[in-house]
C-alpha cells in the first residue's frame, strides 16, 4: 500500500511517499480503508522530535482518520466489514496517512452521515480537546460565562459551538481575519486581541477562561483576573505551566486530548443533529504531505487540512 513515513525525526526531509506493507489487524483491533486523515500541528512537532511522544519508527503520521471498515480482528463486536467510521488513533502508532490503517476497536465510532466521509476526518482530535478542555476539565454549566483566547482557530469555533448549545454565554478574542468566522459560531461577545485591551474588555468576570494561543506567560497570569474566585484556567497550549491563583481558588488545568469513544460518538451525533459544523479548508492528495509539512514549519496552517489517499 501506498504511505508517508519517516524512519528518523528531523525536517520535512524525513518524509517519505511509497509503498509499504499493508497492516494486519490483531486481537482487538480492526484495520480502515482510508478515505482521509487529517494534517495537526502535533503530526510536524513529532516528525521534529519536538512533542515528547514514544512514537514507533519508522512512523506513519496522521491520528485523525476516516474510512471504511475493511478487516477485523478477533474479539471485536458491534462493527462490520464496510461499516464508514471515524477514529482519533494512538499518537505513538501509525496514523492514517496512507491507504490502509490498523485502529483499536475503542478508538473506532460511525462516522457522521451529514457530511462527506473524507471531510469527517477533520472532526476527532479536535472535537474531543474542545469538549475536555470546556466540560471534562472546566465543567462549564448552563448559565456560566466562558472566555476563549484565541478563539479563531479550529478548536476554537469548535468550544464556540459547543458551549453555545450548551447554555454558556461565551466571550471570543479574535484576529481581524477570524472575527466574521468567529461570530459565524456563535460568540456573544467577540473582542479583537489586536486593539483591544481584553480584561478592560471583559464586563464581569467569567467562570472558566479557556486559552488556545501561544501567548506570553506574562500576559496568560495577568488574563487570570478575568477569572472569577473559585473558576478554572483551562490551556491546550502545553509546553508553558497554565497558571492559576491559589489566594482565590481559581484552578489550572492543562489538557492534552484523550482518546474517549463515547466522547466521540455524541460529536459525531451533534454533527448529524446540525449544531456542530465540520470545518475543512482545504483537501490535498497524500503526495502533497510533505510540502503541507514545509508550510506549517514556514507559518501556522490556517483552517483544518485533510489528506486524500487517492
Amino acid at each position: 500500500m501506498k504511505a508517508i513515513q519517516f524512519h528518523e525525526v528531523g525536517g520535512t526531509e524525513v518524509l517519505q511517499y511509497g509503498e509499504i506493507e499493508q497492516p494486519t489487524p490483531r486481537a482487538g483491533q480492526v484495520r480502515l480503508r482510508v478515505a482521509a486523515s487529517a494534517y495537526s500541528a502535533a503530526d510536524s512537532g513529532m516528525r521534529g522530535g519536538f512533542l515528547p511522544i514514544p512514537i514507533e519508527l519508522p512512523h506513519v503520521p496522521g491520528y485523525d482518520v476516516s474510512g471504511t471498515v475493511d478487516a477485523i480482528g478477533e474479539g471485536v463486536d458491534g462493527l462490520t466489514v464496510g461499516d464508514p467510521v471515524i477514529a482519533f488513533l494512538p499518537m505513538e502508532s501509525n496514523g492514517g496517512a496512507a491507504e490502509y490503517v490498523v485502529a483499536p476497536a475503542d478508538a473506532v465510532v460511525t462516522a457522521p452521515t451529514a457530511i462527506p466521509l473524507a471531510d469527517a476526518a477533520a472532526l476527532p482530535s479536535v472535537g474531543l480537546t474542545a469538549w475536555q478542555a470546556l466540560f471534562d476539565e472546566g465543567g462549564l454549566q448552563a448559565g456560566q460565562r466562558v472566555l476563549i483566547v484565541g478563539a479563531g482557530g479550529v478548536v476554537g469555533k469548535y468550544a464556540i459551538q459547543l458551549a453555545k448549545r450548551a447554555g454558556v454565554h461565551v466571550i471570543a478574542t479574535a484576529s481581524p481575519r477570524s472575527l466574521a468566522a468567529v461570530r459565524a459560531a456563535g460568540a456573544d461577545q467577540i473582542i479583537d486581541h489586536t486593539e483591544t485591551d481584553l480584561l478592560s474588555a471583559v464586563d464581569r468576570q467569567v467562570d472558566v477562561l479557556l486559552n488556545l494561543a501561544p501567548i506570553e506567560p506574562e500576559q496568560f497570569t495577568l488574563y487570570v483576573e478575568a477569572v472569577l474566585d473559585g473558576g478554572v484556567v483551562v490551556s491546550t497550549t502545553a509546553f508553558m505551566p497554565t497558571p492559576g491563583d491559589d489566594a482565590r481558588g481559581v484552578r489550572a488545568a492543562t489538557v492534552f486530548v484523550l482518546r474517549n469513544r463515547d466522547r466521540l460518538a455524541q460529536l459525531v451525533s451533534l454533527v448529524d443533529d446540525g449544531a456542530l459544523t465540520v470545518e475543512v479548508t482545504r483537501r490535498i492528495p497524500l503526495t502533497e504531505l510533505p510540502a503541507l509539512h514545509a508550510e506549517a514549519d514556514a507559518g501556522s496552517i490556517p483552517g483544518k487540512v485533510i489528506v486524500l489517499p487517492a
